[in-house]
């Protein structure tokens, strides 16, 4: 049987591993936060590996572009949530440590994976 597309990407791997960390940081959160920040939260950790997955099983460059893209998108929205819970004194910055760096380690990999799909630009000389 084929490997899933997905299965082969390193960043995929980490994103999934980026929802265990938010999952376990949310079990944390009060429990007036279960409807708000902690469905935010890990619905936008969730977004990130099922954009980079859909985006793996899309045939042209242009679509697995798009999906990435929303991939990187959502990363930014979890950054978001999590700085609001740092705000709130919800986490500290010793949990947030583990967090951030996953979430950065992610956001390497995206960035390296949205730029090797990019296509190149050629630049045509100036005539004068």
């Amino acid at each position: 049987m084929e490997q899933k597309p997905h299965y082969r990407l390193d960043v995929w791997r980490k994103s999934i591993e980026l929802v265990k960390v938010i999952y376990d940081v949310t079990k944390q959160l009060p429990s007036e936060e279960r409807f708000s920040l902690t469905n935010q939260m890990r619905g936008a950790a969730i977004s990130i590996a099922s954009n980079i997955a859909e985006g793996a099983g899309r045939r042209s460059n242009a679509e697995k572009l798009n999906f990435f893209h929303m991939a990187r998108g959502s990363l930014t929205e979890l950054d978001t949530q999590i700085e609001i819970c740092v705000v709130l004194t919800y986490i500290n910055s010793e949990q947030r440590k583990p967090v951030q760096e996953q979430m950065d380690l992610v956001g390497r990999l995206l960035h390296g994976l949205i730029k090797s799909r990019q296509p190149l630009k050629i630049s045509s000389p100036q005539l004068t």
